[in-house]
């Protein structure tokens, strides 16, 4: 007997009892019993967001927001500068060209973070740049920015600059705290921290965000347009056809997060990487990233190992279904999720087979270092 183990950085594992509620009978949409949903998910995503932002829920993946967010945040004129350190900071620099926009693509070697300093003296260069979008965590490279000093330099702009932030696999993974470090757009997707399948995307959006998209008149998506959500969203609704199942598991999810607390989520899930990033150099395993991201761990592979041999066997032996690198990165780096339904032991266990992995492979280390590297880290933060 073989169980099934989901850490992949994306779709992430679902507690049972969420997967159980979207199981039960249902009504229409159109009706009070949705509008009750509806109401208690947006409540409860400020919370976990860590907002006073409003909310609005779209039917459709993290990109769909992303994508509602970059159409709607710049009518003709404006000017986008967006870091792109990997494959979504590619995206969404992609989405902007496709819809006209005006955007600076700004590379970054991958595995690194923007820079601060870098998206300062761009601002103090360029008066005509109106927005800046970063990747909080780079799911592709397992890469975070400090998106709190990032917001200081774009406040110190002197001058209207929107700071929209793809926090798809931050929320509800890393400390983020959007009213604070000044995020006027907070994006993210259900698939990841937030515990549910795929199909919902949310954004935590300014008043200062707000004034531009209402009055941006000619620059938008249809199903996508954010001014629609809104309208809808005071009434506990959607404009189209909601995933209205999925937005009731939301809110089951959203109480086993605040019934944690989130300091204490972020606490966890910076212990399991932690425990991850040690447990992989005590077996002598590279850590890919510059700056790693608490909510996934990029390793690179010990020489003469392929990462397809690796995830293989992880996933024939024992079940554990890990994500390998995307375009420059396919073959150099595996990466493990410490997003969702996953706790410290479940890290230990994945720790433990990719060990026994590796020693049937071939790679020469200490039988037991990697599980004995992480038990101390967990031992030590939890």
């Amino acid at each position: 007997m073989k169980k099934f183990r989901l850490f992949t950085p994306g779709p992430c594992a679902v507690p049972e009892e969420v997967l159980l509620e979207m199981a039960r009978p249902f009504h229409h949409h159109r009706t009070d019993w949705f509008k009750g949903y509806m109401k208690q998910a947006t409540e409860k995503l400020q919370q976990v967001l860590c907002t006073r932002h409003e909310v609005i829920i779209i039917t459709g993946s993290g990109t769909a927001a992303a994508e509602a967010a970059i159409v709607g945040c710049h009518p003709p004129g404006s000017k986008m500068l967006n870091f792109e350190g990997g494959k979504f900071g590619q995206r969404w620099g992609e989405i902007a060209q496709q819809f006209g926009i005006n955007v600076i693509r700004h590379e970054i070697e991958w595995g690194t973070a923007p820079d601060p300093q870098v998206i300062a003296d761009y601002l103090r260069k360029d008066r005509s740049i109106t927005s800046v979008m970063v990747v909080h965590s780079e799911t592709s490279t397992a890469t975070k920015c400090d998106l709190e000093a990032i917001g200081r330099v774009v406040r110190a702009a002197g001058r209207p600059v929107l700071l929209l932030a793809d926090c798809i696999t931050s929320a509800g993974a890393l400390p983020l705290k959007p009213d604070e470090w000044g995020v006027d757009v907070v994006i993210t997707g259900a698939q990841k921290s937030l515990m549910l399948p795929p199909g919902l995307g949310f954004l935590a959006i300014s008043d200062r965000a707000w004034e531009v998209i209402e009055a941006n008149k000619s620059q938008h998506a249809y199903y996508l347009n954010l001014s629609k959500a809104r309208k809808s969203a005071k009434e506990n609704d959607t404009p189209f056809t909601p995933a209205h199942l999925l937005i009731r598991g939301l809110v089951t999810a959203l109480n086993f997060l605040l019934e944690e607390g989130m300091e204490n989520v972020w606490r966890r899930v910076a212990a399991m990487a932690a425990a991850t990033r040690a447990a992989g150099e005590a077996i002598g395993l590279k850590v890919f990233s510059k700056s790693p991201s608490d909510s996934v761990t990029a390793l690179c592979p010990p020489p003469g190992i392929a990462v397809k041999d690796i995830r293989n066997e992880l996933e024939r032996r024992y079940g554990i279904e890990s994500a390998g690198g995307q375009d420059q990165l396919k073959g150099k780096i595996f990466r493990l999720g410490h997003m969702g339904y996953v706790d410290e032991m479940d890290t230990v266990l994945a720790i433990a087979a990719l060990e026994q992995v590796l020693y049937k492979l071939g790679h020469k280390f200490e039988l037991g270092a990697g599980v004995t590297a992480a038990q101390k880290v967990l031992a030590e933060r939890l």
